[in-house]
């Protein structure tokens, strides 16, 4: 009588050999769940991203202004869009060579437009350090048309024309950073 082996698989075999299965089945759900929302189309608002446009309003006494272009809503950031301001701590010359902080101005600009008005805003996107890029009232005043206007921003790329024709009329009438011989900081004025 031949001898035959017989094999037998253990418990702790079987139960390696399953776990291995549903890693698989597991890891395969999971490409076919991310190829369906691709192909499907991802939704606007996924890991926390903002849609496209939105509606902030602010009470006055929660408007802070960070610099010329900024503001804080409460515990929101965003950038006047269309605008380009200079920073704080940038010198620009008065008639006599006096240096001041023109950056400081801009912003000081900015704080009387806002001050003591509530705030309503349409955000329009993001800027490159993930701001809330919006256009602003404070009260009934146009927020980004007053800063260009008064000659304290620059119409930036993305500027709407009425932004630069606001600039336009702010150097030709010599308001703001137009004031001064020089103008803009000229090396500001270079990158910008």
């Amino acid at each position: 009588m031949p001898y035959h082996r017989r094999l037998f698989r253990s418990a702790a075999s079987s139960r390696r050999t399953s776990r291995r299965w549903s890693g698989a089945v597991l890891g395969l759900g999971a490409a076919l769940l991310a190829l369906l929302l691709v192909t499907i189309g991802l939704p606007a608002n996924l890991l926390g991203s903002a849609p496209r446009e939105q509606a902030w309003s602010a009470a006055a006494e929660t408007v802070r202004v960070v610099d010329g272009e900024t503001l804080r809503l409460g515990d929101r950031t965003l950038r006047l869009a269309g605008l380009i301001t200079p920073e704080r701590g940038q010198t620009c010359s008065t008639e006599v060579g006096v240096g001041f902080d023109c950056g400081a101005a801009a912003a000081q600009a900015l704080s009387r437009l806002v001050q003591g008005r509530d705030m309503e805003c349409r955000v329009q996107g993001r800027d490159h350090f993930g701001r809330a890029l919006a256009l602003c009232e404070a009260g009934d005043r146009d927020v980004n048309l007053a800063m260009a206007a008064t000659g304290w921003a620059l119409a930036g790329p993305e500027a709407v024309p009425e932004i630069r024709l606001a600039e336009g009329a702010a150097r030709a009438a010599a308001r703001g950073l137009w004031s001064y011989p020089a103008g803009a900081p000229a090396a500001w004025r270079v990158r910008h």
